[in-house]
């Protein structure tokens, strides 16, 4: 353990380890945003983050789609992985560790913990018949299929009869224990729609589920008994785990677990919400290792208020998307517009107005103006004023004497979209505040005192918003901070150290006769195609 990680706690959280059966999508960019925020946040009060991603490429489902493509399977895997590394750098997404499950030191660590939960007696082999969804890599209850043996997930596709020998994991068996967990730490399910629908789900009686495949070559093989092949599941989580291996380590499970785990927050969309919250404790809970701290699910996108689909012809390319409007619009609007947890709508025309409203105008506008005015005014440098001249009662001191501590609220509840509107909150205050005090008249005026006041308290509320602002749209505020003086850059993972932290928080940061940089549009409105 380094002398930082020792120092201070560590943080680390995962998004989910996506499957490979094609090109990432809108939903998998959301989730992988939100944990990349959530990570920048926690950098920037100086702890350790991991934050892990990476791709799920074993399973009868890849076989067939690289089969269908006249690829290898791993062919079609390192495609497919190279697509999602792209579309990551895109979006300014800072990813500490991307594990992928054909990584021979991945295949280590599930042996290592199949043999674990083995000699537990928690795995044994029976008999499996039902049918089977491919594209879920999952057996399916016929009372929740549609009509024609249909996935509801997957409509246009029919389920599979299968009648086989797997191994099963004793699912049943950690029932009490689950719900002792789900009862002694309820934040562990967060939020409490998905809390409920897991409580809900696991007092009907848990049923041991099956952990291998036969007559499949691509994915890991069962220890004892390799004419079996382990089903993606029960490989794929355990991803998470190989994942905080240092490269010049063993893989084994001691020392993938030493630093960084147990985790502090897995972040997964909604449809996965059952094999996070039920099956992947009760796995932990047999091998032997502490759990995560929580498991959070967020809610599905929609486009134009309809379902996103490719029979639709509605899917969103966020490559399109990030190309042609930048990292900072996309990572904004999908946190601010939509309650994280909740399930939230894409609309381009909203897209383009809420970020040349808040951004452009806003934001932008603000800094642009004050700005000028203190070049006009005060010579170029930041008034000689102190936060302790302010009034107390100042409309923006007032505003954001108390702001940091509520946004740190906001990041630490996932709650981006209040955070967001916090924050533009006091920019909206900002602007009314320069149209009310009308600096320009002060300064005919001759009242040079309450000019420099005016003009502090909005630059000090701009710099405020923008440090707060940073782990949603770190260039944006890199931008702001060079205009106002500062050399911080918000997209180096070591920017926050506590005691920098504590101070940058507070209104009042800003030191007076800092010299500015030049005036220039932080954010370029954006038009519709």
């Amino acid at each position: 353990m380094d002398s930082s990680a020792t120092n201070q706690k560590t943080f680390s959280i995962t998004t989910p380890i996506y499957y490979v059966n094609d090109v990432p999508h809108i939903g998998s960019a959301y989730t992988t945003i939100a944990a990349d925020v959530v990570a920048r946040f926690q950098r920037l009060q100086g702890k350790p983050v991991r934050m892990v991603t990476g791709t799920d490429e074993h399973g009868q489902k890849i076989q067939r789609t690289a089969e269908a493509a006249g690829r290898l399977p791993q062919e079609h895997c390192d495609l497919i992985a190279k697509e999602f590394e792209s579309l990551w750098h895109q979006l300014n997404i800072q990813v500490d560790s991307f594990v992928r499950t054909t990584n021979p030191r991945h295949e280590a660590i599930v042996k290592e913990f199949f043999q674990r939960v083995w000699e537990r007696g928690d795995i044994y082999l029976g008999q499996q018949q039902g049918w089977y969804c491919v594209s879920c890599e999952e057996f399916k209850e016929e009372r929740d299929l549609l009509e024609g043996h249909r996935c509801p997930l997957h409509p246009n596709k029919e389920v599979e009869w299968r009648d086989e020998q797997n191994y099963f994991f004793r699912l049943s068996s950690y029932q009490g224990k689950l719900e002792q967990l789900y009862q002694d730490q309820p934040d562990f399910i967060q939020p409490e729609s998905r809390r409920n629908e897991v409580l809900s789900f696991v007092s009907r009686g848990l049923q041991d589920f099956s952990i291998s495949r036969v007559n499949l070559d691509w994915g890991i093989p069962v220890p004892p008994d390799p004419n079996h092949t382990i089903y993606v599941w029960f490989d794929a989580l355990l991803a998470y785990i190989t994942a905080l291996l240092e490269p010049d380590q063993e893989a084994t499970l001691a020392n993938a677990t030493a630093k960084w785990y147990p985790f502090n927050l897995h972040l997964i969309g909604k449809d996965i919400l059952r094999f996070h919250a039920v099956y992947w404790p009760a796995m932990l809970m047999s091998a032997g290792l502490p759990l995560p701290d929580r498991v959070f699910g967020h809610g599905f996108l929609t486009k134009d208020g309809q379902k996103i689909s490719k029979t639709l012809g509605n899917v969103i390319d966020p490559v399109d998307l990030v190309s042609r409007y930048g990292s900072d619009a996309v990572r904004y609007y999908f946190l601010k517009e939509i309650e994280f947890g909740r399930d939230g709508d894409f609309n381009e025309t909203r897209f383009v107005n809420t970020l040349n409203a808040d951004l452009a105008n806003d934001l932008g506008n603000l800094l642009n103006r004050t700005l000028k005015m203190v070049q006009k005014y005060c010579g170029g440098h930041v008034p000689n004023v102190q936060a302790a001249d302010i009034a107390m009662d100042d409309v923006l001191r007032s505003k954001g004497e108390h702001l940091g501590q509520q946004v740190i609220q906001a990041y630490d509840d996932l709650a981006f979209s209040q955070a967001c509107e916090m924050i533009m909150s006091l920019v909206r205050a900002g602007n009314k505040y320069v149209d009310e005090q009308a600096p320009w008249t002060l300064f005919k005026q001759g009242k040079q005192v309450e000019l420099e006041q005016v003009l502090y308290s909005v630059l000090e509320s701009v710099r405020l918003a923008a440090y707060l602002l940073s782990p949603i749209v770190p260039t944006i505020s890199n931008a702001v901070y060079q205009q106002l003086g500062f050399a911080i850059d918000f997209n180096h993972a070591a920017v926050g150290q506590s005691d920098d932290f504590s101070a940058q928080i507070r209104w009042g940061f800003l030191s007076a006769m800092q010299a500015l940089g030049e005036a220039a549009p932080v954010f370029q409105r954006v038009e519709l195609p």
